[in-house]
């Protein structure tokens, strides 16, 4: 398993603490699932954001889409 170092602000840093005494788990622990969950996202809205600027994308209107779709 890699590690990685984070720096954070203080009052997430405190925010944090705080919710891994509530609920008696570990900081990590919250940050690898925060991190699970949200790395999806980005991984799809910069693949969305590479194919809007590729030079020979091709866009199709709505009923261009459609007809091709057959529907």
């Amino acid at each position: 398993m890699s590690i990685l170092s984070v720096r954070l602000p203080e009052e997430l840093y405190r925010r944090l603490i705080r919710l891994s005494e509530k609920t008696k788990r570990t900081k990590t622990s919250f940050i690898k699932e925060m991190i699970e969950n949200s790395l999806d996202e980005y991984e799809e809205a910069y693949l969305a954001l590479d194919r809007l600027n590729e030079k020979n994308a091709k866009y199709l209107t709505t009923e261009e889409l459609e007809k091709e779709l057959d529907l």
